[in-house]
C-alpha cells in the first residue's frame, strides 16, 4: 500500500519562502505520478504542481509558476515543494498525491490520484 507523509508546512509572512516534503513508500510499478495539490477554506482542491518520477518532467498551475518548484530526490522516494515569494491568497492546507504512470495531461485532475497524503497547513500573513 503506497502510503505518503508530508511535512514542512508552517506560518510565514508574505514573501518568505517554504520547503515542502512528501515521503512516499510501498510503490510496487517504477513509473508514478507525484503532485501537490492544496485546498484553502472554502474553496475546492487545486492542483498546483506534479512530476514523474522517471525522466523528471514538471508541470505547474499558472498560479505558481515562477514561484514554485516541484522536485524529487529518487534515492529517498522523497518529492519537495520549494515554495518562493509566498503570498496570502498561497494559504492553504497542502496535499501529497499520487497515481501510477505519467502525469500527463490529467495531472490538474483530483479524480487522477489515487494515494493522498493527511496534509500539512501553510499560512501566509501579510
Amino acid at each position: 500500500q503506497v502510503q505518503l507523509v508530508e511535512s514542512g508546512g508552517g506560518s510565514m509572512q508574505a514573501g518568505g519562502s517554504l520547503r515542502l516534503s512528501c515521503a512516499a513508500s510501498g510503490f510496487t510499478y517504477p513509473y508514478y505520478c507525484m503532485a501537490w495539490f492544496r485546498q484553502a477554506p472554502e474553496k475546492e482542491r487545486e492542483a498546483v504542481a506534479s512530476i514523474n518520477n522517471n525522466g523528471g518532467r514538471t508541470y505547474y498551475a499558472d498560479s505558481v509558476k515562477g514561484r514554485f518548484t516541484i522536485s524529487q530526490d529518487s534515492g529517498k522516494n522523497t518529492v519537495y515543494l520549494q515554495m518562493n515569494s509566498l503570498k496570502p491568497e498561497d494559504t492553504a492546507i497542502y496535499y501529497c498525491a499520487a497515481h501510477y504512470g505519467n502525469c500527463g495531461g490529467s495531472w490538474p485532475q483530483r479524480r487522477a490520484y489515487t494515494y493522498w497524503g493527511q496534509g500539512t497547513q501553510v499560512t501566509v500573513s501579510s
